[in-house]
C-alpha cells in the first residue's frame, strides 16, 4: 500500500475493489464477498456506491487498505498506513494489522507515528540517510537507552538531588522531578535523598521511548554532519 493513494478517483469504491481483487485472480463471486467483508470491517461499507474522490481522506485511506487486503495477500508492505486517520480509524487499522500478523502474515510498515510503532511492532528498524542504524525488538531498543527516574516528592525543592553521584536532573516541575541516571548510578541513593525531603508519592524507572530514541539517533547524525 503506497502512501500516495493508488486508487482511481472517479471510480466507485465497490466497483474498484472488485476490479482490483479480480486482477489478483479472484472469481467475481469471491471478489464481491471479500469486498463486503473488508469494507464492513474497515467501516466503509456504506460508501461502496461513492466515487473515491468524494470520500474524506480518512475514508480514502480505509479503502486503500481494503484494496491491499481484498485478495488475501501473503505479505503486507504498507507505507504510512495511519496517515490521515482519526483515533477510531487508527484503532480499527491497528486491530486489522495485528490480526493479520497473528494469522502468520508478515506485516511491514513505515511510520513516523512512533507511539503506534512502539505499541504494535515486534521488531523496529530506524533508517537514517538510507542506512539501517538500529534494528531490534522494541524492548531491546529501549533497554539500550538512557534510564530515567521519575520522582514526585511534595516537599522537595530544586537542587535536592545535586549531591547524588551519577545523577542529572533533566526536568523539574513543581514536586515532580525527572532524573537521568549514568551507568552504575545508585537509584536507592536517589530514593534516600528524596525521602530526606519528606514523603515520596512516586518513584519509578522509565526507559526512553522510541520517539526519544529516534530523536537521539537523528541528532547524532546532525552533529556528525555539522562536524
Amino acid at each position: 500500500m503506497p502512501e500516495e493513494r493508488g486508487l482511481y478517483p472517479k471510480m466507485k469504491v465497490g466497483e474498484q475493489l472488485v476490479y482490483l481483487a479480480r486482477l489478483h485472480g479472484l472469481s467475481a463471486v469471491t471478489a464481491k464477498r471479500s469486498v463486503v467483508e473488508w469494507t464492513e470491517r474497515l467501516g466503509v461499507a456504506e460508501r461502496l456506491g461513492d466515487e473515491v474522490q468524494k470520500l474524506s481522506l480518512g475514508n480514502q485511506q480505509r479503502v486503500q487498505l481494503a484494496a491491499a487486503l481484498v485478495h488475501d495477500p501473503s505479505i503486507l508492505v504498507l507505507d504510512e498506513p495511519f496517515s490521515g486517520l482519526d483515533p477510531v480509524a487508527v484503532d480499527v487499522m491497528s486491530r486489522v494489522l495485528l490480526d493479520k500478523a497473528a494469522e502468520g502474515v508478515p506485516v511491514v510498515f513505515s511510520s513516523h507515528q512512533l507511539d503506534l510503532v512502539e505499541r504494535l511492532c515486534h521488531r523496529v528498524g530506524i533508517v537514517r540517510s538510507g542506512q539501517m542504524v538500529a534494528c531490534d525488538t522494541v524492548d531491546a531498543l529501549r533497554a539500550g537507552g538512557t534510564v530515567h527516574l521519575v520522582v514526585e516528592a511534595p516537599g522537595a525543592v530544586p537542587g535536592w538531588a545535586d549531591g547524588v553521584p551519577g545523577v542529572t536532573v533533566t526536568e523539574h516541575l513543581g514536586s515532580r522531578t525527572v532524573l537521568e541516571l549514568a551507568d552504575g548510578a545508585d537509584d536507592q541513593a536517589v530514593l534516600r535523598a528524596a525521602l530526606a525531603t519528606g514523603p515520596v508519592v512516586e518513584f519509578s524507572r522509565r526507559r526512553q521511548s522510541l520517539t526519544e530514541l529516534f530523536r537521539n539517533v537523528v541528532s547524532e547524525h546532525t552533529e556528525e554532519v555539522a562536524a
